[in-house]
């Protein structure tokens, strides 16, 4: 679909967001209309909120299918039997389950990660070290029972994660696999528009590992306090911020600066404990079996949405990137008193969508200064303006959501300029 007529769109904007809602990037995009909140933790994707997830998923489904990721979709249902093995299913392990029972008898669990059962699959997969190393993700609904749910659509109960998994065969293999994802994340980050404020922080890799890196985007709203050395794009989190570490990475303390982020991204090396736990084998050239060794990395791609609206809205409303933004073009008819402007309007409007240019009509019988405002709330990047004073000059008057002044494009130059844009 690359047209829709805001008339006909069924969500409305409103002034004011809902009075428990104290996060920026839940205000504006409830009020844009973009997402609606069910209950705390949990919020609906609106038809405009969806198309900037979607677009948010098309873009990292692009850079890890382009490090060799292979897509499915395993089940939010979980056997207990998988995470028995590992430890994981008692509720000191991992506090945020939610558990059902089952009619029959028996319980499940609603997944907050899938290691488990993607090892325990994989060992169906996996026999030789010809089998190795694979990369498999994918984009799947996550369930946290989160004792408070805050910061808006960043700390959810329910939630999409793009989980990506590798299984290598040896340390080497994995740390090589390891930096080729962090560079595919840096790309996601420049790509979504918050690269320039996205930090590869040095984290603690928990049970796992000395260290995990979790990728952290400056924001005051930020529930994460960082140590940054700008100069070399690198940060330190809180928790592993001691002179042994700083001394260990090579940072002076002299070089940081405290800041607040947000985590968008983690990866995480897992080592061997899954493959031994859940007896994930590959036999070597010498018919040894050797565990494999594996690594977890994680993107959630509503919360990424959410650090976007947080970080780069203003005081009007929210301000999208061109790569991610739900059309790529605002066209507003102001009528006025001269009717002829609607065609002309119409006309555009069609003109567009045969370019394949995906475009948002404002065609309601509103006031100019209420189209305007509501522009600016939902965040456009471009904005085309059909009156009688840009049709008496022969175009459309076209701006920047933030940028500058607007300027008077001809009819016949307007697709090649967006084209071109």
């Amino acid at each position: 679909m690359h047209g829709m007529r805001q008339s006909e769109l069924f969500t409305k904007t409103r002034k004011q967001a809902p009075k428990d809602e104290v996060s920026k990037n839940a205000q504006l995009l409830i009020r844009a209309g973009f997402i609606h909140k069910e209950m705390a933790g949990a919020y609906s994707l609106l038809p405009l909120g969806l198309r900037v997830f979607n677009n948010i998923v098309g873009v990292i489904r692009e850079e890890i299918n382009a490090i060799g990721g292979q897509e499915i979709v395993l089940t939010a249902l979980q056997n207990p039997a998988h995470w028995k093995k590992s430890g994981r299913w008692s509720d000191d392990a991992i506090d945020v389950w939610f558990k059902t029972a089952l009619k029959g008898g028996g319980e499940l669990g609603l997944a907050t990660t899938h290691e488990e059962p993607l090892t325990a699959l994989m060992s169906e997969y996996v026999s030789s070290y010809k089998d190795l190393p694979k990369y498999v993700y994918q984009f799947q609904t996550k369930f946290r029972n989160e004792l408070r749910a805050k910061s808006g659509i960043m700390r959810v109960r329910e939630f999409v994660m793009k989980d990506l998994y590798s299984f290598s065969r040896n340390e080497k293999e994995f740390r090589t696999f390891y930096e080729q994802c962090a560079k595919a994340y840096e790309k996601i980050f420049r790509r979504v528009g918050i690269g320039d404020i996205t930090y590869r922080t040095f984290a603690s890799g928990g049970s796992f590992s000395k260290f995990s890196d979790e990728y952290q985007m400056l924001c005051d709203a930020g529930e994460d306090v960082i140590y940054v050395n700008k100069a070399r794009k690198l940060a330190v989190n809180k928790e592993v911020y001691t002179d042994d570490v700083l001394a260990e990475l090579g940072i002076a303390k002299a070089d940081l600066t405290e800041e607040k982020a947000i985590e968008v991204g983690n990866i995480f090396p897992l080592g061997t404990r899954f493959s031994d736990e859940l007896g994930l084998k590959y036999k070597d050239e010498g018919g040894k079996a050797i565990s494999v060794v594996m690594g977890s990395y994680g993107i959630g791609p509503g919360r990424l949405m959410g650090a976007v609206a947080e970080a780069l809205s203003d005081e009007k409303g929210l301000v999208w990137p061109k790569e991610i933004a739900p059309f790529k073009i605002h066209l507003l008819s102001i009528i006025g008193s001269d009717e002829t402007i609607r065609g002309e309007a119409d006309k555009l409007y069609e003109l567009l969508k045969e370019n394949d240019i995906d475009v948002l009509y404002d065609d309601r019988d509103v006031r100019a200064g209420e189209k305007f405002a509501d522009a600016d709330l939902i965040g456009i990047p471009t904005r085309l303006v059909i009156s009688e004073k840009t049709v008496s000059a022969g175009g459309a008057e076209m701006s920047g959501r933030k940028n500058g002044p607007a300027s008077l494009v001809s009819d016949s130059a307007v697709i090649q300029k967006i084209k071109g844009e």
